[in-house]
């Protein structure tokens, strides 16, 4: 991490280069987590160990992802943890797959659903690339069938998500959760009205809207500029 707090990920100990400077492979090769390397030019990188969110900030995406405040909710809110096993459908770049993976550990697994091949392969050298050996993506349509049962997590970014509500209801252990994330209140209203039916409980869509707070000289108050809506997060329990 340079002084500006720009991020690179390196995944050989050759020479490396930026606007900043050349630092040579030497000196790359010899580092550990939390040395000072300087740059040709004399600039100062620090040495950290990337976590989840460092690696979704610079991996290939080449779509949307959901963003923090919302996977924050979907975790807290369904209570996933370790062992968990998770089906998650309409992979994109695999950052929620990600996120899912890095909580469950290696007791759970991870099942994700992608139609598009592009976006599947994406995906794929992503989480190769982060080393999570608990993330299967399936380059398939997930109205053609849920392959997995006793699912602890079912996460749907799709257009249409309720279509398969009854696929869902079946694949959930008892006491598990069925998440949607829809931009659209339509979508998240018909969710609601289906999974109604299907006697799903707990139902509930909320909208998470996040503010941060500057601290400068002359006082203390929220930023003028905010995380506004992305999207509806829907939520159901199987009891």
């Amino acid at each position: 991490m340079d002084k500006r707090g720009k991020k690179y990920f390196l995944k050989e100990e050759k020479e490396f280069q930026s606007d900043l400077g050349i630092i040579d492979e030497k000196q790359i090769k010899d580092s550990s987590v939390g040395d000072t390397l300087i740059t040709h030019l004399n600039h100062e990188f620090k040495v950290i160990k990337p976590n989840i969110n460092d690696f979704i900030d610079l991996m290939d995406r080449r779509c949307s992802i959901l963003v923090k405040k919302d996977i924050g909710s979907v975790l807290a809110h369904t209570g996933l943890g370790s062992g968990n096993n998770v089906v998650d459908a309409g992979t994109g770049a695999g950052a929620i797959a990600l996120n899912f993976a890095n909580v469950v550990g290696s007791k759970g697994m991870v099942y994700s659903y992608e139609i598009r091949e592009d976006f599947a392969e994406i995906a794929k050298k992503n989480i190769e690339t982060f080393g999570l050996n608990n993330i299967i993506i399936k380059n398939k349509d997930i109205k053609e069938g849920i392959n997995e049962k006793n699912i602890d997590l079912i996460f749907l970014d799709l257009p249409k998500p309720y279509e398969i509500f009854e696929d869902v209801y079946e694949s959930l252990n008892l006491g598990a959760w069925l998440v949607v994330y829809a931009p659209y209140i339509d979508q998240a209203e018909l969710a609601f009205r289906v999974a109604k039916k299907l006697h799903f409980q707990n139902i509930d869509i909320i909208e998470v809207l996040e503010r941060g707070i500057e601290v400068k000289t002359q006082g203390t108050r929220p930023k003028t500029r905010m995380i506004g809506h992305t999207g509806y997060l829907f939520f159901a329990r199987k009891l």
